[in-house]
């Protein structure tokens, strides 16, 4: 990774030496990112909703490039990853609000509604989509979170590419931001997990909520996993990021007026009430948890993309139910959401950090060198972003829509 930096920062030196007009060209990434983006425009009573946008960035070798495709359908793409369903052909899968629907787009530019809904609600959103085989028939599904009948849905797939919705759950006047897919207990049988909380208080207020989980198949019932008081979590992880074989949940909790945000672990048997405190954040959102390997150890880090005070490093000690250690990667990066993904774009082995800095209007990587974080500025939006980037996500190039 060392040499890789040195050499991007000597090429331009060498070609002013040299008399050449510009650095040799490199091979174009196999890999772009995805942003679902809430763009919003000024108007006579406030802002007022455009359609929903999918920001994508590719680079050709040289450059990052950045273009969008616009939904007239929704106002919002919530997310937007790369999914092939069985049988079916491989796209881009989005999960958009207000109309709810879930859509997979071709890279002819076509798109097929694969479940659309109105909840009934004051609000009708598609909030979060995850792929896996859920009921173990070798079919990929996508599991739903939606806003704000507190629907959890699964879109089961089949041989030839189709879908069928069962909705696990509902709750009238409930918010369900996240869904995770993992298997906590090592049974081989994956399982949902979700946050449903009431409706969203900005004013720092108390705003109850839970992380729930359920079984499809096995045990559809909604099973109370983290009981997080008068406190709430719009964001959580499923993942084995300690290394021993087995996931474990991890879960932002978002502070009341006064208080820190705090991250806390549960694994199969840990108490809803007992979670195991793994860092605390002087902030009140951490909406976006990613888990990768940075420096090339074999053992996996977590970032924590704070609201305001900037990105975290966490790293778990030899014992990883203890508090681990943290430490800061740019407190000049921020935003409501900040959205943030670890992965390795270009197939070096180690995984970089991809960060939508909506504060500043820009999309950052930062890469590790000799054990410290480089950031480089992939892309700005030319008149700051009026608006949210509500994730990001890596995608194959071969994937994007035509124009």
């Amino acid at each position: 990774m060392h040499r890789r930096l040195t050499l991007t920062l000597l090429l331009p030196m060498i070609a002013t030496l040299t008399g050449c007009a510009k650095a040799p060209a490199r091979e174009p990434l196999a890999n772009g990112l995805l942003l679902g983006l809430a763009v919003l425009e000024s108007g006579p009573s406030g802002p007022v909703p455009q359609p929903a946008q999918l920001g994508i960035l590719t680079n050709d070798g040289n450059e990052w490039n950045y273009r969008s495709i616009d939904d007239d359908d929704s106002n919002v793409f919530h997310k937007a990853m790369s999914f092939t369903p069985t049988g079916g052909e491989p796209g881009i899968l989005t999960a958009a609000g207000t109309r709810a629907m879930v859509k997979l787009w071709r890279p002819d530019g076509s798109s097929e509604t694969l479940w659309e809904k109105d909840f009934g609600g004051k609000f009708s959103r598609m909030r979060d989509i995850e792929t896996a085989d859920i009921n173990g028939d070798g079919a990929a599904d996508i599991v739903v979170a939606t806003h704000d009948q507190g629907v959890v849905a699964v879109l089961y797939g089949d041989s030839i590419g189709g879908f069928t919705a069962e909705e696990l759950d509902a709750e009238p006047n409930t918010f369900v931001h996240e869904i995770e897919v993992g298997d906590l207990d090592g049974d081989g049988v994956p399982e949902v997990y979700a946050t449903p909380s009431l409706p969203n208080k900005l004013d720092g207020t108390p705003q109850p909520g839970f992380v729930t989980r359920y079984v499809p198949g096995h045990d559809d019932v909604r099973t109370v996993v983290a009981d997080l008081g008068d406190r709430h979590a719009k964001e959580i992880l499923v993942e084995d990021v300690d290394g021993d074989g087995t996931d474990e949940l991890y879960v932002s909790v978002e502070a009341v007026a006064g208080g820190r945000v705090e991250v806390l672990r549960f694994d199969a048997d840990t108490d809803p009430a007992q979670g195991m405190l793994i860092t605390s954040l002087d902030d009140s959102l951490t909406r976006f948890l990613t888990a990768g390997d940075v420096d090339g150890d074999g053992i996996k880090e977590m970032v924590a993309a704070a609201s305001k005070s900037g990105l975290w490093l966490l790293r778990p000690g030899s014992d990883p139910r203890a508090e681990w250690s943290i430490e800061s990667i740019d407190r000049n990066s921020g935003g409501f959401e900040h959205a943030a993904i670890l992965t390795d774009l270009d197939g070096d082995g180690l995984d970089e950090l991809y960060v939508a800095n909506d504060d500043e209007g820009e999309v950052n990587r930062y890469i590790w060198v000799d054990g410290e974080p480089v950031r480089e500025l992939l892309y700005t939006h030319p008149e700051g972003l009026s608006g949210f980037t509500w994730n990001i996500m890596p995608v194959p190039v071969s994937l994007i829509p035509a124009d």
